[in-house]
Formats: structure tokens, sequence, C-alpha cells
């Protein structure tokens, strides 16, 4: 039973063609709950979607979007167990299988049958979210505390677990130089939890200058524009001419994924973070470097349920603070120009508030 006859919401109907029209409210079955959403944010994943560039958004689809959401539990079917009505919720988007080898070690981001979230199925950018009963038996309903955590904020929660993801194989340490290559809201995250994790230093590459005031603002020990200056020299000077320790490329860049391999210390980390574009998806990889320098070099995609759990609890506890991160808030009619400040590359996270 739902509380509308219709909703407003977000949906796509083709590549550039996001329209803001009147639906029906989701039905749920006994096994599900409707989310009244409050804030769901926009990432880069939704604008790859809205030019057309995702794989599960194939020729005639129409669906909504969003998959960083927090809301509150509106109605309840009569099979679900330990929430309540009027309970505020992150929900984590990623739902696997639940019996693969990958669902079984945790991983449920890596199922080849996963279901998430504003991706395979109807998401946030509406004024009500059905979450199915996969989410639900997955501990994908997360309970926040909204009179601490602004829910705008809650809505990072995904994110900053593909950021917590991103670090986990890098195991940074005490002391160390870390570089973030790029300044968006995923190189601000990448430079807030490395120090949290101890970095001695960090440093921050981002060649948008508003970007990169941002960064430094937000806390980065130096932020270089490598269109001004010599990242390598800086490099050189910061780290004492031994390389950097780990790094982090939070940008879809050929070029800056090609020079870590150039820029890392003997024995450094690396993590090729942002993805690059499915029709140029190589790189000049001088196995030479990995090879006789003895680096790492790995990637991450999404995030685990586990993974936005612990997230959800450094957020909720204030560990790291993510509010300096909201720059802008939009209402969902004005879902389009919410997408276009995303995209200006000025601002860092746009918040849709149904």
């Amino acid at each position: 039973m739902t509380e509308k006859r219709s909703m407003l919401a977000a949906v796509y109907h083709g590549p550039q063609d996001l329209r803001v029209e009147r639906i029906p409210v989701p039905q749920i079955g006994p096994d599900e709950l409707l989310l009244q959403v409050k804030s769901a944010s926009i990432c880069g994943t939704d604008l790859r979607i809205f030019h057309g560039g995702h794989r599960m958004f194939p020729a005639g689809t129409v669906r909504v979007p969003g998959h960083e959401v927090v809301g509150v539990i509106s109605s309840l079917g009569s099979e679900v167990d330990g929430l309540a009505i009027g309970q505020t919720v992150f929900i984590a988007p990623n739902m696997g299988c639940g019996h693969c080898q990958q669902c079984i070690s945790g991983n449920n981001n890596r199922c080849a049958s996963y279901q998430a979230l504003g991706v395979t199925i109807d998401g946030g950018f509406a004024e009500y979210m059905r979450v199915p009963a996969a989410a639900i038996k997955g501990g994908n309903v997360m309970p926040i505390k909204s009179e601490t955590v602004d829910p705008a904020v809650a809505a990072l929660i995904e994110p900053f677990a593909c950021v917590l993801r991103g670090q986990d194989v890098l195991n940074i340490r005490p002391g160390e130089t870390v570089l973030v290559i790029g300044a968006g809201p995923i190189g601000i995250m990448h430079a807030k939890l490395a120090q949290l994790r101890g970095a001695g230093k960090v440093l921050v590459s981002e060649t948008n200058p508003e970007r990169a005031a941002q960064a430094l603002t937000l806390g980065a020990d130096r932020v270089i524009n490598p269109a001004l200056e010599d990242l390598s020299a800086v490099i050189t000077e910061e780290s004492g001419g031994m390389g950097v320790d780990v790094i982090i490329v939070a940008a879809p860049a050929h070029a800056a994924q090609e020079a870590a391999l150039q820029y890392a210390a003997i024995g450094g980390r690396i993590n090729f973070f942002g993805g690059l574009p499915k029709d140029r998806s190589s790189i000049n990889f001088d196995s030479n470097l990995v090879h006789y320098k003895e680096l790492l070099v790995t990637a991450t995609t999404a995030c685990s349920t586990s993974d936005c759990r612990r997230s959800a609890q450094i957020i909720s506890t204030g560990k790291v603070d993510l509010s300096s991160l909201i720059s802008r808030r939009f209402p969902l009619t004005a879902a389009l120009p919410a997408f276009a400040a995303a995209e200006d590359r000025k601002s860092l996270k746009v918040v849709l508030e149904p």
C-alpha cells in the first residue's frame, strides 16, 4: 500500500534526456519497504549514465538513477523485521546474488549477477524509492542518527565507502607520503582518509584552479597544478628524491595513470581509482618500472555492503567531516540544473533533496 498515487522523479529516457515527471509511487511487497527520499547526491557514475556511457543503460532504457541515498522509512512490508516506520536510513546500493564466491567472501560489488539501486533498478532521484527484499536481507538498510548527521552528508556514505575500499589495498602507513591525482569530491575524500590513516604528507595534483584552492582549504599539505608547475620536480622536492609511497589516481586520465609509475617510490603502491572511458581504456604501461621498483599497481571498483557499514560508522562518529564537500542543494524539480552544477568542475558534491 502506498501513500500517494504518483510522485515526482528524475527519469532517464536516453543520453542527455533526463525528464522530471510524475510516475506511480512504487508498490512494495510483504518483504520490502518504501523509502521517502531525503537526500540523493549526484556522482560521476550518474553523469556517465546521463551521457549514455553506462553499460547498464542500453538503448531503450527508462529508469530512475540515483544510488547515494538517505531517507525515512515510509512503509514497511508485513514480513520485514528490525526496522520501523519513521527511521532515517542509508541504503547501500549494491546487491549480489548471495551465493557466489564473491558474495560469500563479502565482495558483493564483484558479483557477476549484481543488482544496484539507481543502476539496474530504479533509484533515489525520486520522492520515493522501493527497497527490495534482497537489500533488506543483505543488511543494506543502515539506520542513521538524523539528529547528529545531516542527511546530505549521510548520502556520502556510499562514495566514502568506495574510497575506503580503494585505500584498504594500499596499506597506508604512518608517516608516508601520499599523492592524490584529482581534487574532485573523491580526491578530497581520499586526502582526508589518508590523513586519518596517519599519512605524514598528503600532496594533491589538480589542474582546475578552483578545485585546487578547495583542496588546500580542505586540508591537503600541498596542492600542485601540473599545468603551472613541474609535478615531477615537486615530488622530488617533497620526497627528498625518493618518490611517493602511495599514489591514488582519482581522475579518469590516461596520462595520470601512466605518470604514476614514474612518480612512485621503490616499493610504492598505486591505485587506479578512476575508470577510463570505455571507448579508450588502454594506457602505455612501462612494466619495467613495476618490475624493477617492485611496485604494487592495483584498482578497486564500487564498494561492498561491508564497506558501506564501515563508512557509516566513520561518518556517524565524525572521525571524518564531509560536510564541507556539500557544495549545492537542489529540489528534485531542478534536477537538470543540479546535473549541470555537478559537471561544472567548480562544485564538489551536489545533492537533490526531494
